[in-house]
């Protein structure tokens, strides 16, 4: 059985001496896994970079069993980063939790139109505080809706209304770009704290009750901010 369909690279691990096993995120078939041959080549690994978009040709003999992909370059991505390490971090942090946080062979358009939409985003002025936005979109379309406006409290420290969540065992402040719609001036800090704020999140109630390891690239992108 084969589709065709189109789909951005969010995974690939090395197979044998020529091949990759990728994962790409499609329109129409959700999340899937397959052997791409000839991935070390000259020609293919210049253009097989996590975030690019692909036309696929997907092929499976038995259902159950992984299949192989034939593709063709869609959109170059990627490399229009190449002089900037902070994008590239946030693409590699992205595509990962797109990896991380979907099923297999589960369509899911929103998804994927949120995956078309994270391109935009790179080229805003306000691109990390924007990030962080399309964080919380995707763990809310996958289930998880952290509504932090519903669950903030407030108070007036020195004339400044700041926002915080508590439990018996902590309070955590929230950055005030993240409940109000005004536009303030964001310093790195507000932007790490924001980014450490959704982290814990995603961490706490998705990840560790699915016995899944926070991404190391979520790591990354964080600490190239500080």
């Amino acid at each position: 059985m084969n589709w065709d369909d189109t789909g951005y690279l969010v995974s690939k691990n090395k197979y044998n001496e020529n091949s990759v096993i990728a994962d790409f995120f499609t329109e129409k078939h959700g999340k899937c896994s397959g052997i791409i041959f000839g991935a070390t080549s000259k020609k293919t690994k210049n253009y097989l970079q996590i975030g690019n978009k692909f036309h696929l040709n997907y092929n499976y003999k038995d259902e159950g069993k992984i299949g192989y992909f034939k593709l063709e370059i869609y959109k170059v991505f990627t490399p229009l980063y190449f002089d900037s390490k902070k994008k590239l971090l946030c693409i590699a942090s992205a595509m990962n939790l797109i990896k991380v946080l979907t099923a297999d062979l589960q369509e899911n358009d929103k998804i994927f139109k949120l995956v078309d939409k994270f391109y935009y985003i790179l080229e805003n002025e306000n691109w990390i505080k924007n990030y962080i936005f399309w964080e919380l979109e995707l763990f809310k379309l996958v289930g998880f809706d952290l509504e932090l406006k519903k669950i903030a409290k407030s108070e007036n420290i020195h004339n400044k209304v700041t926002y915080f969540v508590e439990s018996k065992s902590e309070k955590k402040n929230i950055p005030n770009f993240l409940i109000d719609d005004k536009d303030y001036k964001l310093t790195k800090l507000d932007l790490v704290k924001g980014l450490k704020l959704v982290g814990d999140y995603l961490d706490k109630t998705i990840l560790k009750p699915n016995n899944i390891t926070f991404p190391n690239t979520r790591i990354d992108f964080v600490n190239i901010l500080k």
